[in-house]
């Protein structure tokens, strides 16, 4: 191909402002694709993308500082002026943007993608959704278990079977090994779309899931325990007001007691195994008891006298509470060691064991009193959830509960806020979710340079962007209305009447 002109292009990068000349070339042979179609230089696109003008140094430099560093928008704005950078601060969301973007392009890409696991040769996908608020996108995310690897990231309206198929279907094809095994929580949507596009694959539910499930209504009379029990101790504040200002060895003793008990009261468990109102009601009989001691060795100070009452009189007004939660306790907490495998048995011994407590649960359901309801919830979630329980022992590597990818979320979220002062995850974190956690993970583990985002291709970034378009131009229309309903909807009347009108 002739050259045919020559254009000119000033980039700003790292080193300082540089002037491009760039001899563009075409075909002049009739019948050829690229009959007069201009041809620019292939090393251009290792400096900068198409109509930018800020290099591929720059990118890769905001990118590194958000993800590995987490500076925020004006802090990198400062990063970037002091090397000389001159650009402004809302330039810097964009070439963030960027950033996200030729990065998951990069990564997604399937060749790469199917050499890397190739070497492996299985994966074992995880698929999990997370959702930042009611009403915005749902961001899908499938991943291997075996490598780390994110296969596939999109953002979909809904959790129907059908769409999460489509996007199964894409992640089987994209990594070209095959799948042994798939993990994912008890949604009936993904049970049913697994089943539709891995038939026979074993697909292990997650346990963790099951049993917080499953517990739920104990875990929540606990709780109701635990909430009656505080309200009886809420007279410890008095007592604490009453030496705060004393610094004689008798005030230590009774606030070193006051602070054993608000340590107890502050300290809450998580579903579904930490009974935080159990755990409770023994640390406030342990310190009781300690009180009990200590007469034999000198006698009360008045305010430990208040304590000790106030500590006794609560525990045995809820004393009726904790009988009940106790004995269906002892259950969940057998199902979980027995989930849990410790001698390493095959997946039908340890099925066998779960079937022997659920039959004790059964047969003992009357001892469990007020939460005799709770038993039979607990078997009728186990039913539910029984046939994806224990695959886990019988394929090698498949994780018995989905909280690596669940706790990707929870990091993601957490770099989120220390980035940008954000408490919840924003729903831009599903608007570009697709892009921006894959290349956020990625970066954390090695940044990349100028050269690996150079190496994406530019017409899979380009059809990227389209679809991250659409969804910002679709948050867009609805933040208007949000903000003038009148205006907006005028708005649409008057196009309307416009295509009404004859041509």
């Amino acid at each position: 191909m002739r050259i045919r002109y020559e254009n000119h292009r000033t980039l700003v990068t790292l080193t300082g402002s540089i002037r491009l000349r760039l001899k563009i070339r075409w075909c002049e042979t009739i019948g050829c694709d690229r009959f007069h179609k201009p041809y620019r230089p292939e090393s251009e696109g290792a400096l900068a993308l198409p109509q930018h003008e800020f290099g591929l140094d720059v990118i890769a430099l905001v990118g590194a500082l958000r993800h590995r560093e987490h500076r925020s928008v004006p802090e990198i704005h400062e990063v970037l002026t002091t090397r000389g950078v001159a650009i402004a601060e809302r330039s810097v969301t964009n070439l963030l943007d960027r950033y996200d973007e030729l990065l998951a392009t990069r990564l997604m890409e399937r060749r790469p993608l199917q050499k890397l696991l190739a070497q492996q040769g299985r994966v074992i996908l995880a698929l999990d959704g997370v959702q930042p608020d009611v009403g915005h996108k749902v961001l899908w995310v499938i991943r291997d278990c075996l490598s780390g690897i994110i296969v596939l990231a999109r953002s979909l309206l809904s959790g129907r079977a059908k769409d999460l198929a489509v996007l199964l279907r894409e992640a089987v094809d994209a990594v070209g090994v095959s799948v042994v095994g798939v993990i994912s929580d008890g949604q009936t949507s993904i049970r049913q779309a697994v089943a539709q596009v891995l038939p026979g694959v074993p697909h292990q539910l997650c346990q963790f899931h099951f049993l917080r499930e499953a517990a739920h209504p104990i875990f929540e009379a606990d709780r109701h325990a635990k909430k009656e029990l505080k309200k009886q101790v809420r007279g410890i504040r008095g007592i604490e007001r009453a030496v705060e200002e004393r610094e004689d060895p008798e005030a230590a003793i009774v606030q070193g007691y006051c602070a054993a008990v608000r340590s107890a009261i502050t300290d809450d468990g998580r579903a579904p195994l930490a009974a935080s109102g159990l755990k409770l009601k023994q640390r406030l009989e342990t310190v009781a008891g300690s009180l009990d001691r200590v007469p034999a060795k000198g006698g009360f100070a008045p305010a430990l006298t208040r304590l000790h009452q106030m500590i006794v009189r609560a525990l045995e007004r809820t004393a009726s509470l904790w009988p009940d939660v106790e004995y269906a306790y002892r259950f969940v907490h057998a199902v979980a060691h027995w989930l849990g495998n410790p001698h390493e048995e095959s997946a039908a011994m340890v099925r066998r064991r779960v079937n022997g407590v659920l039959g004790a649960m059964q047969r003992h359901r009357a001892r469990a009193g007020t939460l005799a309801g709770a038993f039979d919830h607990f078997q009728k979630v186990t039913r539910s959830y029984r046939p994806g329980l224990f695959h886990t022992y019988a394929v090698p590597d498949l994780p018995r509960t989905n909280n690596d990818l669940e706790q990707l979320f929870g990091s993601q979220c957490y770099h989120e806020r220390r980035a940008t002062g954000r408490k919840t995850a924003s729903p831009g974190a599903v608007l570009r979710g697709s892009v921006r956690l894959i290349a956020a993970t990625a970066t954390r583990v090695q940044a990349p340079t100028a050269r690996d985002l150079g190496a994406a291709n530019r017409e899979h970034w380009r059809n990227l962007r389209q679809q991250l378009e659409k969804r910002r131009v679709a948050r867009t229309l609805r933040t208007r209305f949000r903000h003038d309903p009148a205006a907006y909807l005028a708005a649409l009347e008057q196009q309307a009447c416009q295509l009404a009108l004859p041509s």
